[in-house]
């Protein structure tokens, strides 16, 4: 089954190689690097699968840890087979050199048909998970990796596919490792996620002798209000 993204139609087929027909340099490089095997610039956990926790009807999460083990910055996307019941918080973004993110996979569980098992399932869905590695601290969009395909010529085979992600269905109501750890990566997602919507402290420091401008004003008001009330009584 075909992967597409979730922001737009499916995306160009990959280049192998650079350079027209008849290059034999840039071709025999190419071909090379596809013989090589693909450095891994995210570390996912859970590595190679979504776990999910299994009510139909209703709408579930999942969550997978995302860590950037390289050098550089890089950003990544997913795609799913599914884009019209499931989506991802965030669908894609931009990591520095250690930096990690929880992401929440959000999921749309269909009641079963006939009588297909639940778990029966586990294998219709899946994402992967597509890495660039870009110059430097840019934003991020959805068509970044369009944009530095069709740029930037060096870049073309620079996206690596990280991994493919099977869809597992837990009982939700059968306590296992899976669904605890799972809750755990949630609840760490979520406090990320609040603590993003909190506005910045302000770490500027305050300005000195503006707190003692104000008391001398009001020290200053209520002499002048009690020399107004001692003239008044004197002239009764």
């Amino acid at each position: 089954m075909p992967l597409w993204g979730t922001a737009s139609g499916p995306p160009p087929p990959l280049a192998e190689g650079g350079g027209a027909e008849g290059s034999g340099g840039s071709s025999g490089a190419a071909a090379i690097r596809s013989l090589l095997p693909t450095r891994r610039r995210l570390r996912l956990d859970p590595p190679s699968k979504l776990y999910f926790p299994y009510e139909p009807g209703k709408q579930v999460r999942s969550a997978v840890r995302i860590k950037n083990v390289s050098k550089s910055h890089v950003a990544f996307k997913f795609q799913t087979t599914a884009p019209k019941s499931c989506f991802m918080r965030p669908p894609g973004g931009i990591l520095a050199p250690g930096e990690t993110i929880i992401a929440t996979v959000f999921k749309f569980v269909e009641h079963p048909e006939n009588n297909e098992k639940p778990l029966d399932q586990k294998c219709k869905v899946k994402f992967k998970i597509v890495s660039l590695k870009v110059k430097g601290p840019v934003e991020y969009v959805p068509e970044l990796f369009y944009l530095y395909m069709s740029q930037f010529d060096e870049q073309k085979d620079q996206v690596a596919v990280e991994q493919i992600l099977r869809v597992i269905f837990l009982d939700a109501e059968r306590p296992s490792a899976q669904l605890d750890r799972l809750k755990r990566q949630l609840a760490e997602a979520e406090a990320a996620l609040e603590a993003r919507k909190k506005p910045p402290e302000d770490t500027s420091p305050p300005i000195v002798g503006e707190g003692l401008v104000i008391d001398e004003w009001k020290e200053r008001r209520e002499r002048y209000l009690a020399r107004q009330q001692v003239e008044e009584v004197d002239s009764v």
